[in-house]
């Protein structure tokens, strides 16, 4: 009695914080854990019931891991995995490099109205869909009336079947991700590097220290801690693909297949065919336990190198 007399107390006296954090709880419950009953349909060959979601479950067949193999049996499973894997871990380390380096430039402009204006132009491209994207991307890609196209015959080269040629597309989908994630990443890191206390980078110019050194000893060790956090969050999701980027702007051609397609466009095709929800889970639940394992192990590793900066 008396640990929950203390429980009690406890929440009286932080009753004005818990009631702040309560909204952020409850979208975390509906959303991310009641959900999680329904990845026993991952072992399932769900069928859909007259009498709802649960009826539905209880009686599909139960298939165990059988769901899981056509992530792993089918020909493409090398290609959709090594796709997936190799187009994130380039996504991290340039979108980190990338996103740090321009956090770093603004942060150094001294006219702030013009730094403002720049941190927009930059942030606006992460609230545009991929879909309107992939228009922009048509415009300049089109073989017929794309202006790359029209540039290059004006110049007396051939135009460049760009829908068809699997050449560019690693450079074009690694460019297009930049352009729309880095304006949002560097306004993290933007925060971070306007909270260092100035009286650090006082000292360092009275010792002479010019602004690379500046940058080198006291801004990207003092943003380090979440520049960790930041990536170890990413590597938890190196085994997701952004579905708009892959599906939406290469307009699902077949024959960039070959460089395009990743887990989630691979499910999402096998979803269309076939209609099993119990495939599409099952490749959910995969991509969610690989994340987390990977999340586990590189946390691991970070706290054996310094524990200070782990995420946990």
């Amino acid at each position: 009695m008396k640990a929950l007399r203390n429980v009690a107390r406890g929440f009286y006296r932080n009753k004005a914080f818990l009631l702040m954090v309560l909204p952020g709880a409850v979208w975390f419950l509906l959303f991310s854990y009641l959900p999680m009953v329904g990845t026993v349909v991952a072992f399932k060959q769900y069928r859909f019931h007259r009498d709802g979601f649960w009826a539905s479950i209880v009686n599909s067949k139960w298939l165990g891991l059988n769901n899981f193999e056509f992530l792993f049996t089918t020909n493409d499973a090398f290609v959709i995995t090594r796709n997936t894997i190799l187009y994130n871990a380039v996504f991290i380390v340039s979108g980190l490099v990338v996103s740090v380096m321009m956090a770093v430039i603004l942060s150094e402009i001294a006219n702030k109205k013009l730094a403002k204006l720049y941190q927009t132009g930059m942030f606006l491209p992460h609230f545009l869909s991929w879909i309107i994207v992939s228009y922009f991307a048509f415009s300049f890609l089109s073989v017929d009336k794309g202006v790359l196209n029209r540039i290059i015959a004006f110049f007396g080269g051939e135009a460049v079947p760009w829908y068809s040629d699997t050449t560019y597309w690693p450079y074009i989908l690694v460019a297009m991700n930049l352009w729309k994630t880095v304006g949002y990443s560097s306004v993290i890191y933007l925060a971070a590097i306007v909270g260092i206390d100035r009286s650090y980078y006082e000292a360092a110019m009275i010792d002479g220290a010019n602004k690379w050194q500046q940058v080198r000893n006291i801004t990207l060790p003092m943003i380090r801690p979440l520049i960790v956090v930041l990536t170890l969050l990413a590597i938890g999701r190196i085994f997701y693909a952004d579905f708009g980027l892959f599906y939406q702007v290469p307009r699902n051609s077949g024959s960039l297949y070959p460089v395009t397609n990743v887990i989630d466009t691979y499910v999402f095709r096998g979803l269309k065919v076939s209609g099993e929800i119990g495939m599409t889970t099952a490749a959910g639940l995969y991509q969610s336990l690989v994340g987390f394992i990977l999340v586990l192990t590189s946390n691991y590793v970070v706290r054996k190198i310094d524990k200070d900066q782990a995420l946990f």
